[in-house]
């Protein structure tokens, strides 16, 4: 029950849901108050906000400090264990394997295969728990989807009822122990995660994938029309504050490592 309660007050709070409250707040301010000065100030500042957030310039310098504290994996260390963290993903059966797994975990996936041939004899590790109602967890998706691309399945291994990050460190550390290995997931979530997993007693060596924040050349048009791709980059620093603030409230909040 508190993890829904907290996916679903999370959700409520990121940039879209929260500012189309703000927005709908102004609009019952208008229509049935006499406070209108200040339901139209409301109603301007949320659109501002939804404007500016929508803009590539303003989205990834939101995005950018969170993504740079760990760079691409290009170390020559040999590690035993890669464990790619669940994401976003469904399961249909008529589709290509990869169009299941949706919004971050693709890229973690293909990051986490591309470690994998660089470090011959190591196991895959897949984590994530299914979906309410979803018949395939999370990291069996990830599974099947790294088969499909050529790995042996015997080099896969699935922890499929961890819930969340915290969840997943406990049960890598149960599968594990504490060898070194490998944490592949999103750059935005990498800070996050290495604290989850560095509390456990782990010892994660970060490998960041899904860079989103752009700093490489684009057309003039791309940075100042707004697009909900800039927003979908705003929407995953807010996140990832919002889960840093929770983490902080819950005790397990010391710097990640360098």
């Amino acid at each position: 029950m508190l993890f829904i309660l907290k996916k679903f007050i999370g959700g409520l709070l990121l940039p879209l849901p929260f500012l189309l409250l703000m927005m709908g707040a102004a609009l019952c301010l208008l229509w049935f108050t006499r406070w209108q000065r200040s339901a139209k100030a409301l109603l301007s500042v949320s659109w501002l906000v939804l404007l500016l957030i929508s803009l590539q310039p303003v989205a990834d310098k939101m995005l950018k400090p969170i993504e740079e504290v760990y760079p691409t994996w290009r170390g020559s260390e040999k590690v035993e264990y890669i464990v790619v963290l669940g994401g976003g993903y469904t399961w249909n059966p008529d589709w290509a394997p990869s169009s299941n797994l949706i919004n971050n975990s693709l890229p973690r996936v293909t990051e986490g295969i591309r470690l994998w041939q660089e470090n011959p004899g190591a196991k895959l590790i897949f984590t994530g728990a299914r979906a309410m109602t979803n018949p395939v967890s999370t990291a069996e998706a990830g599974a099947r989807v790294a088969e499909s691309l050529g790995v042996p399945r015997s080099d896969i291994i699935t922890l499929d009822s961890p819930k969340d990050t915290e969840e997943e460190a406990a049960a890598v550390a149960k599968a594990i122990g504490q060898q070194p290995f490998l944490l592949v997931t999103s750059a935005s979530h990498l800070p996050r995660a290495m604290i989850f997993f560095q509390h456990a007693g782990l010892h994660p060596l970060p490998a960041p994938s899904n860079q989103l924040a752009i700093e490489s050349p684009l057309n003039p048009w791309e940075r100042i029309i707004p697009s909900p791709l800039w927003l979908s980059h705003s929407d995953r620093a807010i996140y990832e504050t919002l889960g840093r603030i929770w983490q902080w409230m819950k005790g397990s909040s010391g710097e990640p490592g360098q």
